[in-house]
């Protein structure tokens, strides 16, 4: 027995011939040196969880994930002629800087050869298929005394996107841009036939709500998904060559899970794909992926709903007619009655001690002159610029606010209430019939993000100044969060929410999203709210902390150390999500990629920059109980408390899929910017 320089373990008989060697019988991990010859299989470790191989066959490596039949992931092949194939097996070789694929021609001297190019080795190195279907190059690191990621095999021929992946978003999960999301028919307000497996990691799947009866075929339904595609194209129904087709098939055969219709411009002519276990759907863009997909989802539906149908519409009918006519009897009465108690609600909440200075609608009107100067728009209202006396204000007018009068001063008592040196001051408000208006002080400096993403007309923020602003934001979140009356979580977090005066100090704006909860409250339902890409993933659950402001807070510190939005659309796909590219780097070593290039400064204090970076990435962390609270980050910006050593590594075993990133469609309300004042 012999352990070669290759760590190949070779078992000889007694006349030195070869009995058995381990690099005959791989499991999950690929050595330098090692071939897998045709009919090979090496199988992930986890497969427990959701069995993993890949498997050489003929003319290409292929990776599939087991179900019955098993459903092809990964594809890494090499098209030869029929008439050029010879008789000899195909052949992976994995060798210093590249993993070859070879497949025997007519001349055996000469096989057709494909390769993946890899990092050349420094030190040891080994490939290993991992319990989530990649498979990854590592090399040992001296310095760290580890092994590193080098490279991720599966990514380099076709697969750029996670949302490729089966088990991404776990079963029927659909997978958007790196957001998790249970299917939902178009088109649909009433019926629900999944739920999240979890609802704090929507990365673990959905369940139907009723399984599958192959006794009850008759309530099988198909839940239609528009722009919806699947990872495995190998499984075809040849008959089905339109959606009606391909979707009878389908309910034809229990069997069948879901089918997915594949087509290009006319949908009478496509591609049927069968699938018998659905694991995770991609969202795609027909534009950018040059064909259309539908994707039918077997859902089972209740039998006694179809034979109520008729009873509970007429039922409804009748109930809508008479609820109708009780809503107007009630209006003309509160209209009435409205006309006398306006004055008493009024001479009551003027006498509220601690409420900010109530104007008149016609002296706002005449300040900003007329509502003429607009310095922004969002946030349920528009802002104007104005003048009272001497001092410049920024009136907000608020626009299609569903709260009542009582609602809405109850809630200028308590945000009145608040005065901070790093939160926007609150001066005044108006509330005349459905006029509603709020008056604060005015910002020369406007909002952050006019700052930080860069600009030819202004020059980029030093290091100190990004500091400043960093710090001024956090003691602001920590006054709302730790040292009021009652807990108040901001909920809308981002840079055109934070304002600057003349000399680049910040305050925290606009609280138009706020929710205040009680000291003894661990928790909050609410509806989901906020923006995109600045989101927590535990609004997924409706059931938010502050926490939820110290995320955004993370995604904020991310864009002021990168000079760069958090979603950029315009940029390569597998670099426009701020928050996944610092993973991503942060996993290769190479987070001083992200500073801001356009700032020697920055680059210059690189490695208090990379100190930031944890920073941030604390914040990021997708379980709200491992977060900081903003007292903790205050500390550690002011140099009273060090970042914990472990917050990169938990940090990149975080799914990266769970962030909320860019769907404004899963959201119950969408808002934008709210900028108080004009550019500097």
């Amino acid at each position: 027995m012999v352990i070669t320089k290759d760590s190949n373990l070779v078992l000889f008989d007694h006349s030195n011939g070869t009995v058995w060697q381990s690099f005959d019988h791989p499991s999950d991990v690929l050595l330098p040196g090692q071939s897998l010859l045709e009919g090979t299989r090496f199988v992930a470790t986890n497969w427990t969880e959701n069995q993993f191989y890949m498997t050489v066959l003929p003319r290409g490596l292929y990776g599939y994930v087991e179900s019955t039949p098993p459903q092809l992931y990964y594809a890494y092949s090499v098209w030869v002629s029929e008439n050029d194939t010879g008789n000899g097996p195909t052949k992976v070789n994995f060798v210093n800087g590249s993993l070859s694929l070879l497949v025997q021609s007519r001349q055996p001297s000469n096989p057709h050869m494909s390769n993946i190019s890899l990092p050349a080795a420094k030190s040891t190195q080994y490939m290993r298929l991992e319990s989530d279907g990649h498979l990854r190059l590592y090399e040992w690191s001296q310095a760290e005394a580890t092994c590193t990621l080098l490279s991720d095999v599966t990514k380099i021929e076709r697969l750029p996107d996670d949302c490729a992946f089966p088990t991404v978003c776990g079963e029927y999960g659909i997978c958007t841009a790196g957001q998790c999301t249970c299917p939902f028919e178009d088109n649909s307000s009433s019926t629900n036939y999944f739920k999240l497996v979890n609802g704090r990691k929507a990365n673990l799947g959905c369940a139907p709500l009723n399984p599958i009866s192959c006794q009850e075929m008759q309530h099988h339904q198909l839940l239609t998904l528009t722009n919806v595609s699947y990872f495995d194209e190998s499984h075809t129904i040849e008959n089905a060559t339109n959606g009606d087709s391909c979707k009878q098939a389908c309910l034809k055969n229990c069997s069948c899970r879901a089918v997915i219709f594949r087509y290009g411009l006319n949908d009478s002519k496509g591609d049927c794909l069968w699938v018998t276990k659905v694991f995770s759907l991609q969202s795609i863009q027909p534009e950018t992926a040059s064909f259309n997909s539908s994707a039918y989802l077997k859902v089972q539906s209740s039998p006694s709903s179809a034979a109520n149908k008729k009873v509970i519409l007429g039922i409804t009918l009748a109930l809508v007619t008479t609820i109708i006519f009780i809503a107007i009897v009630i209006t003309v009465c509160l209209l009435r009655r409205g006309k006398y108690e306006d004055n008493d609600e009024d001479l009551q909440f003027d006498q509220l001690p601690g409420m900010p200075t109530r104007f008149p609608f016609d002296k706002l009107r005449e300040c900003t002159e007329g509502f003429n100067k607009k310095l922004g728009e969002g946030g349920f209202g528009s802002v104007f610029a104005g003048k009272l006396g001497e001092e410049r204000v920024a009136v907000k007018r608020l626009e299609g606010a569903r709260q009542g009068k009582k609602e809405f001063l109850a809630e200028v008592e308590t945000i009145g209430s608040i005065e901070h040196i790093n939160l926007v001051r609150l001066i005044g408000f108006c509330t005349e019939k459905f006029q509603r208006l709020l008056v604060y002080e005015y910002m020369s400096g406007g909002s952050l993000d006019r700052w930080i993403y860069y600009r030819h007309d202004n020059a980029p923020l030093d290091w100190h100044t990004r500091c400043g602003i960093i710090l001024d934001i956090a003691k602001g979140l920590c006054y709302l969060h730790e040292e009021c009356r009652r807990k108040i979580a901001h909920l809308d977090i981002k840079p055109q929410n934070i304002l600057l005066d003349e000399n680049f100090n910040a305050k925290v704006a606009d609280f138009g999203l706020s929710k205040l909860i009680d000291r003894d409250q661990s928790k909050v339902m609410t509806m989901m709210r906020g923006t995109p890409g600045y989101m927590a993933p535990e609004w997924l659950t409706s059931q938010i902390t502050e926490k939820v402001d110290v995320y955004s807070f993370g995604v904020v510190v991310m864009e002021l150390i990168s000079g760069r939005k958090n979603i950029d659309n315009s940029l390569p796909e597998e670099s426009s999500h701020l928050i996944n590219l610092l993973r991503g780097k942060a996993r290769d070593n190479q987070m001083s990629d992200l500073i801001d290039e356009h700032s020697e400064d920055m680059l210059s204090h690189q490695e208090q920059v990379i100190q930031m970076m944890k920073l941030a990435m604390w914040c990021l962390l997708n379980d709200a109980g491992q977060r900081p609270n903003m007292s903790m980050v205050v500390k550690v910006l002011e140099g009273g408390m060090s970042i914990e050593t472990t917050i990169l590594h938990r940090f990149l075993n975080t799914n990266t899929v769970l962030p909320l990133e860019d769907n404004p469609n899963a959201y119950s309300v969408q808002t934008q910017a709210s900028i108080l004042s004009g550019p500097r």
